[in-house]
């Protein structure tokens, strides 16, 4: 097969071993990252060679960083900018240095992603993430004090309402100056590296509390991709995060952009869309949610796509516990299935 199948691993403190990730059939690639070094500091090379040696060890590569995080202040464009941007572009080479090809990174401001439940039951008994709008409805993280999952918890609710308020000032436009900035900068490192660096999309891919976000749908993407124009400068492309908002037509996406040969990641999940534009994270099979899975990977396999593709979220099933959406049981289902999907579209299109 063309694609690279990966698996997302925490590290030695992930309750699933690379002993076990390595006996999912077709398994390739570790997704990993340097977890305990915060945002704007540089990862230690030891840290990394360590990583590389592990994965040697159970015949799988890193070769794939999710993810290098960026600072807010690069994202406000404040500050300290032109240090972080010095310490991104080192984190860049030191991946490169110990075999890293991949990098992906957000630009969401604030909050990763945003979820109301971790643990949603679905009939069958298993569990999974959620977003519903009625569990949403009157916050206000600028007067109440929130906690949803997926937030950063190293923020003091002070600190969120400060950055909130900031990037109210700066706006859409302030962000995509700031990414600019940021990408005219380390899109040359990254080239010289032989690094393909992946922008995950906002999840969802649309505000929420008011917030900028700016990487949800095919017009921003185009203009993302224009603003360097380069196989380096790249998506995440996160069939879950996109596929939430269901104005955005995944599989016409993906192959777009798969034939312009911008997609350096793929991140395959399935998502049911509610009527009011909730949203339960499914298994990955077409159908349990509102995605057609098989599309999506006849068009990645008909432009001949050879990147990286991991199981994206699973639910909890068959009694197992972990990090939400990180279990092995339902991902490795899901890798499976997705093994299969390429297969099958790859044989009838030769």
């Amino acid at each position: 097969m063309n694609m690279k199948l990966s698996f997302r691993w925490y590290g030695k403190d992930d309750p699933i071993s690379l002993e076990y990730i390595s006996q999912i059939p077709g398994m390739r690639s570790i997704v990993s990252a340097v977890y305990d070094v915060k945002p704007g500091e540089v990862w230690p090379e030891e840290s990394l060679k360590k990583m590389k040696e592990e994965c040697d060890a159970h015949g799988l590569v890193f070769d794939v960083v999710e993810s290098i995080p960026v600072h807010e202040n690069i994202k406000l464009g404040r500050g300290n900018v032109d240090h972080l941007l010095d310490v991104y572009c080192e984190n860049i080479r030191r991946c490169a240095k110990y075999g890293v090809k991949c990098v992906t990174y957000n630009f969401m401001p604030v909050f990763d992603w945003t979820r109301t439940q971790l643990d949603k039951k679905a009939p069958d008994g298993s569990t999974s993430l959620v977003m519903y709008w009625d569990q949403m409805r009157g916050l206000d993280p600028l007067k109440d004090d929130i906690h949803l999952p997926g937030w950063d918890s190293s923020y003091t609710q002070d600190e969120v309402r400060e950055l909130i308020t900031a990037y109210g000032e700066i706006g859409e436009e302030g962000l995509w100056k700031n990414i600019e900035i940021f990408l005219k900068k380390v899109i040359p490192v990254a080239e010289e590296c032989g690094v393909r660096m992946a922008i995950h999309p906002d999840d969802p891919p649309y505000s929420i509390f008011g917030l900028p976000r700016i990487i949800t749908n095919e017009a921003n993407l185009d203009r993302f991709l224009a603003l360097v124009d380069s196989p380096a400068n790249s998506l995440c492309l996160c069939t879950g995060s996109l596929g939430c908002a269901d104005s955005n037509d995944i599989p016409a996406m993906v192959r777009k952009y798969a034939e312009m040969d911008r997609i350096a990641f793929m991140h395959i999940r399935n998502v049911k869309i509610m009527e009011d534009g909730s949203f339960e994270e499914r298994a990955h099979l077409s159908s349990c949610g509102s995605l057609d899975i098989y599309d999506i990977v006849k068009a990645l396999a008909e432009n001949g796509f050879d990147g990286y593709v991991r199981p994206d979220h699973g639910r909890m099933i068959w009694g197992e516990t972990g990090k939400p959406g990180y279990g092995l049981f339902d991902r490795a289902l899901g890798a499976t299935y997705i093994n299969g999907l390429f297969e099958a579209c790859e044989k009838s299109a030769k």
